[in-house]
């Protein structure tokens, strides 16, 4: 009989897998497709495989580590209609809006972008805020998240 860990790997493994071959939008689908595979899991044993996966829903999906695109653009993009506003407050901090519930999306959208410009995130349930060192790294944010996201920005 596998232990534990072993289970919670085979079962993150097939998590893994499924995510690659498909779409997945809910957890709920995501329990009957293990299921389905012989690996019966609770709403919350999927829920802590899917954050320490770093799996992130996107788009109404969940997408894996390192699938949001490599410049992060293609995953802002699909962002966008949760962007609310994009406000600068003083010279290293901009104010990103968004949906209520998204924050935590679109932060780790922006983190997973690479942006040399960026020093680091904090998000809340519909406020991202972004720290950068410089004014002029500042602007080059706001320009690439307007960019990336300009159909979700007023």
């Amino acid at each position: 009989m596998p232990s534990d860990a072993e289970t919670r790997e085979e079962r993150r493994r097939e998590i893994v897998a499924l995510l690659r071959r498909e779409r997945v939008a809910s957890q709920a689908v995501l329990a009957n497709k293990l299921a389905a595979r012989g690996h019966v899991a609770t709403q919350s044993s999927i829920s802590r495989d899917l954050r320490d996966l770093g799996v992130a829903k996107v788009a109404g999906r969940y997408v894996l580590p390192g699938e949001l695109g490599a410049e992060g653009a293609d995953a802002l993009a699909e962002l966008a209609p949760f962007l609310v506003d994009v406000r600068t407050a003083g010279a290293n901090l901009t104010v990103v809006l968004t949906a209520a519930g998204a924050a935590p999306t679109v932060g780790l959208a922006v983190d997973r972008a690479g942006w040399p410009e960026l020093v680091g995130s904090v998000a809340g349930d519909d406020t991202v805020f972004l720290a950068t060192r410089s004014a002029r790294d500042q602007r080059r944010i706001v320009e690439r998240l307007r960019q990336a996201a300009k159909r979700g920005l007023a």
